[in-house]
């Protein structure tokens, strides 16, 4: 896996890179909160057989830059989204996106329809008639989410993610998942991009500029997912017409960590199908 690094209007994003050196098409994994790009590596490894794969460290987690100035919203994660591929001369991206991957993925996706080739979606999309969950409210809400954090420990994290996900959820992901969560920016990038993300409002925009440029598209879910209920797999046929949906009933919230063989089952066989 090659490693790399862009810097787009200032902000610094560590790339990881399968696959043909230089390749103009490419598959784009975008991660969501907490994540870094080297979390997709069980499907950037058989991907890049057969196509260039690129993944980043999004502005305010991980090995990103996490300046108080970035703009944490939605639209701001897809310019830098956008920037990091000019950069590294990707045209046409098929893009795999996880969590919040998936509004930055499909804003940009929305704005450059020409180099948008697929799509993706692994337990996110677009959020039709869907709320905010629990814990997203508690991050939306000024000083408790402040304090959530302030008073989080790893033993906790364990404790959370062990009572929230299936059995084969590992330990170690929910350690690195801490880890991330530690450093004191990515705190206040996920506070300020939860507090600006006004989902009702970003679906009525983006839903109709999608549909507007039908792509092929594959839904996944994990349907033990505490947070974006399985219910949701379906409703991305609204959107994109004919997706195919492949449910994972034994996975949750992040399939990759938990079934990471059944994912790739799913998805690489797609990806392969859309490549020239």
């Amino acid at each position: 896996m090659r490693t790399s690094e862009v810097t787009v209007a200032g902000v610094r994003s560590p790339v990881v890179e399968t696959g043909p050196e230089g390749a103009e098409e490419a598959i784009v994994f975008v991660h969501g909160n907490p994540g870094r790009g080297r979390d997709w590596a069980p499907l950037m490894e058989p991907a890049g057989a057969f196509a260039r794969t690129v993944a980043l460290d999004m502005p305010g987690f991980a090995g990103a830059d996490k300046p108080a100035g970035f703009p944490y919203t939605v639209p701001g994660y897809a310019a830098h989204l956008g920037g990091a591929l000019e950069q590294l001369g990707v045209r046409r991206a098929h893009l795999v996106l996880h969590d919040f991957g998936g509004p930055w993925g499909l804003q940009w996706a929305a704005d450059h329809p020409e180099a948008h080739a697929s799509t993706t979606l692994i337990n996110t999309g677009v959020l039709l008639r869907e709320g905010w969950h629990a814990l997203a409210k508690v991050w939306r809400t000024p000083g408790l989410g402040e304090l959530f954090f302030a008073i989080s420990s790893r033993r906790g994290q364990r404790a959370f993610m062990k009572a929230t996900n299936p059995p084969t959820f590992p330990q170690s992901f929910a350690d690195e998942m801490f880890d991330i969560y530690a450093d004191k920016g990515t705190r206040r990038a996920v506070l300020r991009l939860y507090r600006n993300t006004p989902i009702g409002p970003h679906v009525e925009a983006i839903a109709p500029r999608l549909r507007e440029h039908p792509r092929p598209a594959l839904v996944v879910w994990g349907a033990k997912d505490p947070y974006l209920k399985v219910r949701l797999a379906e409703r991305q046929r609204e959107v994109f017409r004919d997706a195919a949906v492949t449910i994972l009933p034994g996975s949750g919230h992040w399939p990759l960590a938990d079934d990471p063989e059944a994912v790739v089952a799913a998805v690489v066989p797609f990806l392969r199908e859309q490549m020239p």
